[in-house]
């Protein structure tokens, strides 16, 4: 009876062993399951969360792009509103690191210059023999007279406008030469819906379109003395004048280039020179 009592207890015993087994197999996969779908749960929310980053990345990339170019097409509004319409960019033959003036083009703007553009220049010289100062026709070796005596006589003689100063206007003026020749050949009728007023004049390459001077240039006003003209009339005369203005502004560069050709070729023999000599030494 006892070792019966004892085997039933001990069946109990592994009944409950099992039972116990069972409940803790059953609690370790639910806790793996409560795992597994807190996993997949996160992994879900990053991957809602990267692809919200991911949209509102593209979005603000979209808005960069859109302002970036609001911006650049804003900016180029505001450069033609200073600087006028773009000018393209002519070839210049004395614009060349070894390259000089077209000395018969300087002549012909010279002539343009002074038939069709200003009356003709006279300069102050002197003493004589009786010690008096006296007036003489301008040559190109003499520098630009001031036109006016002060400012205000400028102004008062143009309309409220300052002259430039044509001496030097291809190196003050944005674009240079470039500028100045599509000033000068650039006046045309203003077009459909712009307005000019009274005393002005339609350039587009000119800041805001309305010019005070008129136009200088046209087809007759100078008779070439040089019969070797290979552009029409009024285009040779803008580069002619456009090239004597220029040598205005820097009648030395050829001086220079051709001092800097010489300061360069010399360096250059102390150079191989000084490299012959280091080699032997080594």
């Amino acid at each position: 009876m006892r070792s019966s009592a004892f085997f039933q207890g001990w069946r109990v015993n592994l009944t409950m062993l099992r039972s116990e087994d069972v409940l803790l197999r059953r609690i370790s996969q639910i806790d793996i399951a409560w795992a597994l779908s807190r996993q997949i749960m996160k992994q879900d929310r990053d991957r809602l969360g990267s692809a919200y980053t991911n949209s509102v990345r593209c979005f603000a990339l979209f808005g960069a792009g859109v302002s970036g170019l609001l911006g650049c097409t804003t900016i180029a509004y505001s450069d033609e509103a200073e600087h006028g319409l773009e000018v393209p960019n002519y070839h210049w033959p004395h614009q060349g690191i070894l390259s000089s003036y077209d000395h018969a083009s300087i002549r012909r703007g010279h002539q343009v210059y002074q038939q069709a553009m200003a009356a003709e220049i006279e300069v102050v010289d002197g003493p004589n023999d009786e010690g008096e100062m006296f007036t003489r026709p301008g040559k190109l070796s003499d520098r630009f007279p001031q036109p006016y005596a002060n400012e205000q006589a400028a102004r008062f003689a143009n309309g409220g406008a300052y002259p430039p100063d044509s001496s030097l206007i291809t190196k003050a003026r944005h674009n240079g030469q470039n500028y100045v020749f599509g000033l000068l050949i650039g006046y045309r009728d203003p077009p459909a819906g712009v307005s000019i007023r009274e005393g002005l004049h339609y350039n587009p390459y000119f800041p805001g379109g309305a010019i005070a001077m008129p136009k200088m240039l046209n087809d007759g006003a100078v008779e070439y003395e040089d019969a070797y003209v290979l552009l029409e009339i009024l285009v040779q005369m803008g580069k002619d004048v456009v090239t004597f203005l220029a040598w205005a502004a820097e009648p030395e560069m050829e001086e220079r280039k051709l001092m800097g050709f010489k300061w360069i070729f010399v360096l250059s023999l102390a150079l191989l020179q000084a490299g012959y000599y280091r080699r032997l030494e080594s």
